[in-house]
């Protein structure tokens, strides 16, 4: 509808200032022209965005223009409410904050929408705790005293203390520039740079924090998600090994879920799909492809199919006699 799209370009004016057409026009997946049209739309019914010209130029709204615009459509209540309780208490610890957003959204909505864009969210389940062979999905448990000084020096831009436990080394305390916060797959991490260097630390190993009143040293602005595939792809280049593998489409999730990452995927002639992965090392490799048995095979490298064959000979020959 118009009248949605007119109340998104008002936000996204007022949220991000000064924006170009094409960048309007990308964010409202419309044409250049139609945002042009809502433009004089809006000057017409007397909200003040006014242009600017030149290399930096774009649409703007006047400064200390203020306008309320919180009318949620259904569709829109509906996304809030299916998405909002998705594992809400990981996300950085704001699971109460978001349970009371959820409940705010609700009281908002008028009154023919309320019931039934709550009975719908019911008939939505996204990302239970158990898959349909009843295995618990891993996550990680973050103390709530960690997550609140953690997301606090983030937010501030303080520097920030951390007990951290790398995996095989004894813990130890020290002292980070905070860049921001991710989660992927129920796992929280924590951006950051020490003495200059970049470091990625895991929110499970973070035993204590302490938020420092010293400002960190960081840019004003980030692109979290740039950092990130940065940060993805130097940690899959240090000392991993890719694999190519074929697997029968049965155990397709069970490789996945034993491997680092997945560079690639195409289907095969024989029904059984290609997957390029990236495991810890040779012998993440041969311990991942060994649990499937006959159900994936090793394409390469030929030192992992070498493994495999040995390790199968070594078995039959154990087996190969009464006890």
């Amino acid at each position: 509808m118009r009248a949605d799209r007119l109340v998104s370009l008002v936000l996204l004016l007022r949220q991000r200032g000064r924006l170009t057409a094409g960048t309007l026009a990308r964010e409202l997946e419309v044409s250049t022209r139609t945002v042009l049209r809502d433009i004089e739309a809006l000057s017409a019914a007397g909200v003040p965005v006014y242009a600017e010209r030149g290399r930096h130029g774009g649409f703007s709204l006047m400064p200390g223009f203020r306008t309320e615009l919180t009318g949620l459509n259904h569709d829109e209540a509906l996304a809030l409410l299916a998405a909002g309780p998705v594992r809400g208490e990981q996300v950085f610890g704001l699971g109460p904050a978001l349970s009371s957003a959820m409940r705010k959204v609700v009281d908002a909505l008028p009154e023919p929408h309320r019931a039934t864009a709550s009975d719908a969210a019911r008939r939505f389940l996204v990302e239970p705790e158990t898959d349909l062979l009843s295995r618990p999905r891993a996550t990680d448990e973050v103390p709530d005293a960690v997550m609140i000084e953690v997301r606090r020096a983030v937010l501030a831009g303080h520097r920030l203390r951390i007990h951290y436990t790398p995996a095989g080394r004894a813990p130890q305390w020290r002292t980070v520039d905070p860049i921001g916060l991710v989660t992927v797959r129920e796992r929280g991490y924590l951006l950051a740079t020490r003495s200059g260097e970049d470091r990625t630390y895991r929110l499970s190993r973070v035993t204590a924090a302490e938020e420092l009143p010293e400002a960190a040293q960081r840019p004003d602005r980030v692109d979290l998600d740039r950092v990130w595939r940065e940060r993805s792809a130097r940690f899959l280049g240090d000392g991993h090994i890719t694999v190519l593998v074929r697997v029968d489409p049965a155990r397709r999730q069970d490789l996945l879920d034993t491997a680092v990452a997945v560079r690639a995927e195409e289907p095969g002639a024989d029904g059984w799909p290609r997957l390029e992965l990236t495991y810890q090392d040779a012998r993440h490799a041969e311990w991942a492809l060994w649990q499937l048995g006959t159900d994936a095979e090793a394409l390469t490298p030929q030192s992992l199919r070498a493994a495999l064959r040995d390790r199968a000979t070594e078995m039959a020959a154990h087996y190969g006699t009464p006890p």
